[in-house]
């Protein structure tokens, strides 16, 4: 099988990424009713109603009247709230998965070349992740899903969007719950599939709604959020991008790094996935990518395997790769001062997709659900845990926030400053490889602990 060089992928991304990259997102709307709003610390004006406060921040987020901002002497600035919308790509609804009850029996490990790559079970023998707590910010993590209920908070899990329900993720988007897999899977009794620490106590902030948008002001909501009930991480693996640097962007980009610094110095370390636009970051003058730019972000980019169990090279051996888990996956976002670190997320031969082979294996397998007509009315009506494979830097930030989870419990002392030299220092660029795609190198646990 001939495969396309990188500079060629990386030419013709553009098409492919919605068929590949997952968790990517896109600047979608601005609110006409609902604002961000930085104060002078006085309160709110009149004739506004408070979505979030965000304590221990000047920031809150409101719907009402434009003008009663305008003219309030208590309201430093304020903007329209973002509408941002998570692109599941083709790719990820288009590979197999199990239903819990079809992979029951199966090794827990044996399709996590990620984890393996990574030593997680050697990590294992020193920590698991004990005394720590991780916020999982994204589409929901569903609770009744065997490798997670042990490690969810359900009491602190929240809906962060105005759509009236719960935590759980609703509809089909299993995005957070793949997401929350890859830091805590706790094996489900030994049937499951593993994350990086799952003994953390895992908290989901749900900010997605049924329609696939999240609201940028919600997103901040739970950045606070996250920092207030302690936790120790929190994964964002979400982003805009590209989001133009003048006007409002400056606004948002402000607001942002006001509720991430607030984060940092509570104890929170941020990890955020770098996108998946084949975007160089670094020399971007006009857009800015966020979250992941903001500050105190650990911004972390992709990697994957290609032939990961099937004969990627032609030589007639599917036992050796084409390509190694730490090469760069050919859609992630790369600059070397705008990522912190490379990690696996997962990587595909395009030229591969579609036929019998599977190329489905160089992605990364963990936690998902299916949703099914179990009452027979022809509406999808119940969400069946399983197990699959997505790809994306989304995939790569929550190893990243699994590893720092392990960092801080070996060392209970650190702050969030302290946990991300850990990793960083523990970090190297693979033999061959640009560093513009790692900042300070391929994510290395047991180094860090």
């Amino acid at each position: 099988m001939v495969r396309s060089t990188r500079r060629e992928v990386l030419k013709v991304s553009g098409a492919l990424l919605g068929g590949i990259a997952a968790g990517t997102t896109v600047t979608a709307a601005t609110s006409t009713d609902r604002y961000i709003v930085q104060t002078r610390g006085r309160g709110l004006p009149d004739g506004v109603d408070v979505v979030h406060e965000m304590p221990g921040t000047n920031l809150a987020v409101v719907t009402g009247d434009e003008s009663a901002l305008q003219a309030a002497k208590g309201v430093r600035e304020f903007a329209p709230d973002i509408e941002l919308e998570l692109n599941e790509p083709a790719t990820n609804a288009d590979v197999p998965s199990f239903d819990a009850s079809e992979y029951e029996g199966q090794p827990g490990d044996f399709l996590q070349w990620d984890k393996a790559d990574l030593d997680v079970p050697a990590a294992h023998e020193t920590t698991e992740g004990e005394g720590t707590r991780v916020a999982v910010i994204d589409s929901g993590v569903l609770e009744t899903h065997p490798d997670l209920a042990g490690p969810l908070n359900v009491d602190l899990s929240r809906n962060f969007t105005d759509d009236g329900g719960d935590h759980n993720p609703v509809g089909g988007d299993d995005h957070g719950t793949h997401v929350a897999g890859i830091v805590a899977a706790d094996n489900g009794g030994g049937i499951g599939v593993n994350g990086t620490a799952p003994e953390t106590d895992l908290v989901d902030c749900r900010v997605f709604s049924e329609g696939g948008g999240a609201s940028f002001a919600d997103i901040l909501a739970a950045v606070v959020y996250s920092a207030n009930v302690d936790a120790d991480v929190a994964n964002l693996s979400l982003g805009a991008y590209p989001v133009p640097r003048q006007t409002n962007g400056q606004f948002y980009g402000k607001v942002l790094n006001s509720a991430m610094t607030y984060a940092n110095k509570e104890g929170t370390l941020l990890v955020i996935a770098a996108g998946n636009d084949s975007a160089d970051l670094q020399h971007d003058r006009n857009f800015v990518s966020l979250p992941n730019e903001g500050a105190q972000a650990l911004s972390v980019s992709a990697t994957g395997p290609i032939g990961y169990g099937w004969d990627a090279d032609g030589d007639g051996d599917a036992t050796d790769l084409a390509d190694p888990p730490e090469s760069p996956a050919f859609y992630t976002n790369y600059g070397t001062n705008a990522v912190t670190l490379g990690a696996p997320g997962g990587d595909a031969d395009p030229a591969a997709i579609g036929t019998d082979v599977p190329w489905f294996n160089d992605l990364v397998f963990n936690t998902v659900f299916s949703y099914e007509d179990t009452d027979g009315d022809g509406e999808p009506d119940t969400q069946v845990p399983g197990y699959g494979w997505k790809a994306g830097t989304s995939m790569a930030a929550p190893n990243v926030a699994g590893a720092a989870a392990l960092v801080k419990s070996a060392n209970p002392d650190y702050n969030a400053n302290q946990v991300e030299a850990a990793l960083k220092n523990a970090a190297d660029v693979p033999d061959g490889y640009d560093k513009a795609f790692y900042g300070s190198g391929y994510l290395n646990i047991l180094d860090a602990l």
